[in-house]
This record gives structure tokens, C-alpha cells and sequence, in this order.
């Protein structure tokens, strides 16, 4: 049988067996698989003779995301656009990497997120901290230089009070299935963050959308997170949605909105937490919320706070509590803020945050408080119906907000020279028990020393 015939037999046979297919002698070709491979670009900086003296490596994810790699310290690495450490994949980062997103907003927007299932092992040191920050960042960026690109977001498979259990994390576009968080691991392992700072991040994808400088999404216990910097932010410094994730020695420099913030019932521990507001565009020393819809579901928001100094610079506000947030803060420093702890006290029946403190689940216990409210104690920790409301009833002085005092620490450069000696010490497995309130020892150099671009541009005041 000739071709021609061949062909004209098989286009007939298609047509009877009813495929539906567009004539065999057509011009219209089959449609491909969209390419979703990740392209990695390496190029390089030469001096005048023509000698490398860098070489980068920009990657764009098209949806298969990093791959099992290791990032190395001998190239830098930069995001073009929203690049994901896909389920199943780990990404290592050696230590003293620099890794930098490139500037744009909305659906040019840069940022490193770790979806659920996968593991980011970012474990720098003290000699040689990791860095992620924008790629137009030369070394000579002012400190509040803010949203020069996106941020770094962890996401896992803990659980949340938020129905239905999963959620889209803010920050980038929900019709990303890799931005989903959430799940019924609460020892769920997502890698490892030690010495590292993010800084100069916050993109707007839009509407006011902008990410944070790390984002812990639905994040277990099983992770590590220590010695970490966020410096000038665009919007919070760290948030927590939900998930389990203990951290400690977190450095919270210059960020326009709020320093530590969480939601959808965090439940870890902190310890070592250092906040320096910006006084000129920064909200709260934390933004604490207990769930979103609904807003009194269970399990509650209950983290723990230990050794915490939060310096205001004459910022607005110490702490707020809202949403049904419960907490608990204990021999921490709040130093030189205009109004201090507003626990949300609806006017209705319900569950809301003072519900949390009268069940002895909101604590605010055996703190330092100066500068804060005036140094008025009816001030320092009040009820409030609304959250602009701030003249509240006062709640010192009762059974969960015993032993805080009105003192001068002495702080210089954050490191107490006064007495802070520490009372009601934790019996919790993960708080170290030390003899000193606040984040910093006193008479010893500070944790962030060497490291931070906090302690570098002598940032504290």
C-alpha cells in the first residue's frame, strides 16, 4: 500500500472512531509540555586585567524548583523572581554563601521559600555568616534601605487553629500550590537556620502585600532556627503562622512594621530575642494574634518568651495581644516605648486574648519595664476593648502579670550594666535557665557581635 494511501486510510479511521482531531493535512501542530526545568546562568565579574573576581549564578524556577543541591561560598547566588525548594528537595548552603534577589514587585518579586516536604540546611557560623539581600546591595546600602527584594519563607507540614488546616502564606500569589503550609506534623522537620542574616527584603507583590524578612509557616519542632538576623524589612522582621518551631538568638533591626509577629496558633519557644525599632516607621515590639478564622479556634496561640530585650526607641508600642492570642513573656527588657502591653478585651461574650490571661495562658511576668507608658504602672500592661485603644483597665500587679518592675537597666548598646538579676526561672526543656534578664549577658560581648550588620553599622544606640 502506497503512503498517500496509508494516510488517507488512518486520517479515515480517526474520524470514524470519533477522536475529534482536526484534519490529518492541517497546520496546526500538537501543543508541547509547558518547560518547568530550572535554568541556572552562570556569568562572571572580571577586574581591569581580566581576572574573575566573581562569579554568579541566577537562577529562575519554571516550577521544579532547586533540586537536592548545595549552594557554595564561591559563587553568588542570585533569585530571578520566586524560586522553591520543591517537597522532597534539600538545599545546603555552605557557610559565608551570599545569596541575593533581584529587585521588583508583584509578579517580579524575588524570594527563597522552602515548601512543605522540603528541607533548607542553612547552617553558617559566627566567621561566616550566610547572607541573602538584594542583588543592588554593594556593602553600602544606608541601614533603612527596606523592599529591595522579597525574603526567605519556611513552610511545613505542624498544625494550625485555622480552618481548614492549610493555608496560602502570605506574601506571594495563592495561585502558588508551593506556597501552602499547614498539616498534622507538629515534629515535622523542615532543615536547619543558623548564622544567618536577611536583610533589606519585604517586596510588595501587591495591595499592600509585602513578605517578611522570615516567614515560619506551619513550621514543626523538628527544625532548628538560631543566631538569625533581620534587618530593615519592609513589613514584620519575623513572622509565625501556626506550627511548633522553638528558635532562639533572633537579632530584629530597623524593620517598618512589626518586630516579632505570630498567628494561627504558634505554640514554640523563644529565647535571646533582641528587637531595635526603627522610632520612624515601625509599629510594635510584637504583633501577637491567636487565629484568623475562626478567631477562638483551638489549639490556642501559647508561645513562651524568655530573655527577650525589645528596645523601642520611642516607638509606639511594647506588645499587643489580640485575636484570642495567649503568651507568655518572663525576665525580658522593654526599654523607651510609648505605650506598653494592650491585651484585646472585646465587649461581647467570646473568646479574645484577656479570656487567654484570666486562664492563665497570657503571662507577663517578672519583666523590666523603663521608659515604657511614662513609667506609669497602671499603664504598663492594660485591657482594651478596641486595639487603638490604649487607656485600658490597668491589669499590673495581678496573677499573671506579677513581678514586673519599673527600673532603669542601664542599657548600653543593649547590654544591661545595672541589675537584671532573673527570677522564676523556667523548667521548660528548651529555656535555658541563666542568672540575667534580657537578651544580652551582662559584662560579656553580645551574641550578635561580628556577625550582624546590626553591630557592623553600629546600629544600636
Amino acid at each position: 500500500m502506497s503512503k498517500s494511501k496509508l494516510s488517507l486510510l488512518t486520517c479515515t479511521m480517526m474520524f470514524i472512531g470519533g477522536a475529534m482531531l482536526s484534519s490529518c493535512g492541517g497546520d496546526e501542530t500538537p501543543s508541547q509540555p509547558e518547560d518547568k526545568t530550572t535554568v541556572y546562568e552562570e556569568s562572571t565579574v572580571k577586574d581591569g586585567d581580566g581576572n574573575v573576581i566573581e562569579t554568579i549564578s541566577t537562577i529562575t524556577d519554571r516550577g521544579e524548583g532547586v533540586g537536592t543541591i548545595t549552594f557554595t561560598k564561591d559563587k553568588t547566588w542570585v533569585l530571578n523572581g520566586l524560586v522553591f525548594v520543591n517537597s522532597g528537595q534539600t538545599l545546603t548552603l555552605e557557610p559565608g554563601t551570599l545569596i541575593k534577589g533581584k529587585s521588583g514587585q508583584g509578579d517580579n518579586a524575588s524570594a527563597l521559600i522552602v515548601s512543605r516536604g522540603g528541607k533548607i540546611m542553612a547552617e553558617g557560623t559566627a566567621a561566616e555568616p550566610i547572607v541573602m539581600t538584594s542583588e543592588t546591595d554593594g556593602g553600602q546600602i544606608p541601614a533603612t534601605a527596606r523592599g529591595l527584594w522579597g525574603g526567605l519563607i519556611v513552610l511545613g507540614n505542624a498544625s494550625l487553629n485555622s480552618s481548614p488546616g492549610e493555608s496560602a502564606i502570605e506574601g506571594i500569589p495563592t495561585s502558588e500550590t508551593r506556597g501552602l503550609y499547614g498539616g498534622d506534623n507538629d515534629a515535622d522537620n523542615s532543615g536547619s537556620l543558623a548564622y544567618l542574616s536577611i536583610r533589606h527584603g519585604g517586596t510588595d507583590i501587591g495591595a499592600g502585600n509585602e513578605i517578611n524578612g522570615l516567614t515560619l509557616g506551619g513550621v514543626g519542632s523538628g527544625t532548628s532556627v538560631h543566631h538569625i538576623e533581620i534587618v530593615a524589612n519592609n513589613d514584620d522582621g519575623i513572622e509565625f503562622f501556626g506550627g511548633t518551631v522553638n528558635v532562639s538568638n533572633l537579632c530584629i533591626s530597623y524593620c517598618a512594621d512589626d518586630n516579632v509577629d505570630y498567628d494561627e496558633g504558634w505554640r514554640g519557644r523563644a529565647q535571646f530575642v533582641f528587637v531595635n525599632q526603627d522610632p520612624a516607621s515601625g509599629d510594635r515590639g510584637g504583633e501577637h494574634d491567636g487565629g484568623t478564622d475562626p478567631e477562638d479556634a483551638q489549639p490556642y496561640a501559647t508561645p513562651m518568651f524568655y530573655n527577650c530585650t525589645y528596645i523601642g526607641n520611642g516607638g509606639k508600642r511594647a506588645l499587643t495581644f489580640r485575636d484570642n492570642a495567649g503568651g507568655e513573656y518572663h525576665n525580658s527588657i522593654f526599654y523607651n516605648w510609648d505605650k506598653g502591653v494592650d491585651i484585646e478585651d472585646l465587649p461581647v461574650d467570646g473568646e479574645d486574648s484577656k479570656k487567654r490571661f484570666d486562664a492563665g495562658q497570657l503571662k507577663i511576668v517578672n519583666n523590666i519595664f523603663y521608659m515604657v507608658a511614662g513609667d506609669d504602672a497602671d499603664k504598663l500592661i492594660v485591657s482594651t476593648s478596641e486595639d487603638t485603644d490604649l487607656n485600658g483597665v490597668n491589669l499590673n500587679g495581678s496573677a499573671n502579670s506579677s513581678g514586673n518592675t519599673v527600673a532603669d537597666p542601664g542599657l548600653d548598646k543593649g547590654i544591661p550594666t545595672n541589675d537584671v538579676t532573673a527570677t522564676g526561672l523556667s523548667g521548660d526543656a528548651f529555656i535555658q535557665n541563666v542568672a540575667y534578664k534580657g537578651a544580652f549577658e551582662p559584662g560579656k560581648d553580645t551574641w550578635i557581635k561580628g556577625w550582624t550588620k546590626t553591630d557592623q553599622d553600629g546600629l544600636i544606640k
